[in-house]
């Protein structure tokens, strides 16, 4: 019998077993860190002909490993490989395929601190951040596999005279996988689960900032007795998925989350046909945002401050849910700041091995230049309140940034930054905070802070966001607590940990038999 579904709970790194734990799980790390890592294709191990190295963003000279590069012929033979797969695949028992999700479940929870380290030395999170993060990928498997028992038997229709009606879920063929770096367990395990779970055979192509988390999943899922070629684990150039194999006239959907401007990409060459294609790929993107924390005049104003200062800083900023974004009442806009700048000053930048330090490193040598570009911006757009510089440190560190009297339009008030910096605007009354919340073109998190009871009903019509907090903050959603997904250029909504997730990888069959 299989329980009803519950979160996984977070490690409690006060308790001295986890404590211990975690840290012996790094030092493991850190003692095996420059090995080079296989493909997975067709369930053997394939080199490539170059490699490139993954690095730790906080010590830029140590290599976490070396991956391969993958090219178009091996592009295509992980294809060749998930469509000869799919032909059985496809007929497993949907009960089978969920037992092996719940297989990896359990073999997460084991192997749950090796996880942790990899997200810790490979992304810089801190260890809250990166055992969260490994608890949704539990939560993800967990929660997919019983969605997988709801969904897999013939499904409710209207009976009709002398006829035997049934309406069935069917697999769609061979997805293309492109997770995100930021969260590199969570979201890789969730879109690869919910995609196998269904029938569908995958080529996961992870992030290059992020391949160990690739790595990590495929050798869990091989463990838990997925079939060969269900599983396809290609690492190496972006173009390799977001190009040859998005185009590829076998590929039937594509699963992104990452910028808006690589998802409108797949979504344009995923649109146009290709010589042999016989149907319309189906693409599930989420694309980022501008998220923001609207606090009105009749807020606790303590409350607004913590949940501003971890939304905004949590993993510097590096979330699609972070607030990049305060809207705050001008009557209650200069006691907002002067809290909110003391509480700023105190979170700790370093290593995050260490588990004193709070903040980590930005992703890489690129993220840290475009975003001391965006400072400079916002230096021309407002007062720099606090930060604005690099933090010292051998790795990609920089100092949480906050700007005052930012303009509705500013540049740093619209664009997507993705790193620790934080734009504070005033607003004349609740009414013009709504209009600045949904004044950008995307619409993905976003949390209003009021204690005003008609506030609130009002900001549950018009604050257009596919997930809204009322007094908490914007980022933390729990698999089918709050189901994740955002709109405008957020994204296709697609609802990640919720009830209609799993339909997105599969098409609805009809079938009637007249007596």
């Amino acid at each position: 019998m299989v329980l009803p579904f519950e979160n996984e709970r977070y490690s409690d790194f006060s308790c001295k077993p986890c404590y211990e734990a975690q840290k012996k799980a790094i030092e493991e790390l850190e003692k095996n860190m420059g090995k080079t890592y296989p493909l997975f294709i067709d369930g053997k191990e394939v080199k490539a002909s170059q490699t490139f190295a993954s690095i730790n963003p906080a010590n830029k000279d140590q290599v976490i490993g070396h991956f391969q590069k993958a090219d178009k012929d091996l592009a295509e033979k992980a294809m060749q490989a998930a469509l000869k797969a799919f032909e059985d695949w496809r007929f497993f028992d949907f009960r089978e395929r969920a037992n092996i999700l719940f297989k990896a479940a359990q073999i997460s929870r084991r192997r749950r601190y090796e996880i942790n380290a990899g997200m810790i030395l490979e992304e810089g999170k801190n260890w809250l951040e990166a055992d969260a993060d490994t608890a949704e990928g539990i939560d993800f498997l967990e929660f997919y596999g019983r969605e997988m028992l709801r969904l897999g038997p013939n499904q409710d229709v209207t009976p009709f005279p002398c006829e035997n009606n049934e309406l069935r879920y069917i697999p769609l063929g061979v997805g293309i996988i492109i997770p995100p770096w930021n969260f590199p367990w969570a979201i890789l395990v969730g879109m690869s689960s919910a995609a196998m779970v269904t029938g569908n055979t995958i080529i996961l192509k992870p992030s290059s900032d992020s391949p160990m988390m690739g790595q990590l999943f495929t050798e869990i899922m091989r463990e838990a007795g997925l079939p060969d070629g269900v599983l396809n684990y290609l690492t190496g150039p972006g173009a390799i998925a977001g190009d040859y194999l998005v185009k590829h006239p076998k590929t039937r959907f594509i699963s992104f989350t990452g910028s808006k401007e690589v998802g409108l990409h797949i979504i344009e060459h995923a649109a146009k046909k290709q010589e042999g294609q016989i149907w319309i790929k189906r693409v599930v993107a989420e694309m980022g945002g501008k998220d923001c924390i609207l606090v009105d005049e009749e807020a606790d104003i303590d409350a607004a401050v913590e949940a501003v200062a971890i939304a905004a800083f949590g993993f510097q900023g590096q979330k699609c849910s972070a607030c990049s974004r305060t809207i705050i009442d001008e009557k209650v806009y200069d006691e907002f700041v002067k809290k909110l700048i003391p509480r700023v000053k105190k979170i700790t930048v370093g290593p995050t091995k260490d588990h004193g330090n709070w903040m980590g490193p930005v992703i890489n040598e690129k993220a840290l230049k475009n975003t001391l570009s965006y400072i400079e911006i916002g230096k021309k757009e407002g007062n720099l309140l606090t930060g604005g510089k690099q933090a010292k440190g051998p790795g990609f560190f920089l100092e949480p940034t906050v700007f005052g009297d930012i303009t509705w339009d500013a540049r740093i008030a619209q664009e997507e930054i993705f790193a620790p910096v934080l734009a504070l605007i005033k607003c004349k009354g609740f009414d013009d905070g709504l209009r600045i919340v949904n004044s950008t073109e995307y619409g993905l998190t976003g949390a209003v802070f009021t204690q005003n009871r008609a506030k609130i009903e009002k900001a549950k019509r018009l604050f257009h966001v596919g997930n809204m907090y009322i007094n908490r903050k914007c980022t933390g959603a729990l698999v089918d607590v709050q189901p994740f997904g955002g709109f405008n250029m957020s994204g296709t909504d697609s609802k990640a940990g919720g009830r209609d997730y799993l339909l997105l990888f599969m098409q609805g069959k009809s079938i009637a038999e007249r007596f």
